[in-house]
């Protein structure tokens, strides 16, 4: 099973940026579909992006379309969420997934990484 360690989190101001970054192991990378969910406090768990294992096909929330990209490097086994124009509303704990499509639940799952936008 594949294991994921996510970086790149921290507090930024309204408006600022951020490049959330989730590094695989022990698996394939390219063949599975990866993706960034998150979970504010108080609130379940949401997809924010998803990208197929050959980077053909994306998906956004219609909360970060236009502000976040999703991307991966399948050389580097790693998934990018770079994120713009961040909101107070973006804060929460960012997690990276794996999963074999990104039309199913992932199976995999890394620690998190807390992103707190706040002036």
């Amino acid at each position: 099973q594949v294991q994921l360690v996510e970086s790149g989190g921290g507090l930024v101001q309204p408006g600022g940026s951020l490049r959330l970054s989730c590094a695989a192991s022990g698996g394939t990378f390219s063949t599975y579909a990866m993706s960034w969910y998150r979970q504010a406090p108080g609130k379940e768990r949401e997809l924010v992006a998803a990208v197929t294992n050959l980077s053909r096909t994306t998906m956004y929330a219609d909360s970060v379309k236009g502000r976040f990209t999703i991307s991966r490097d399948n050389a580097k086994s790693t998934v990018y969420l770079q994120m713009n124009n961040l909101k107070p509303e973006d804060t929460a704990v960012y997690y990276c997934s794996a999963g074999s499509s990104i039309s199913r639940p992932p199976n995999s799952w890394g620690q998190g990484t807390q992103v707190t936008v706040s002036s």
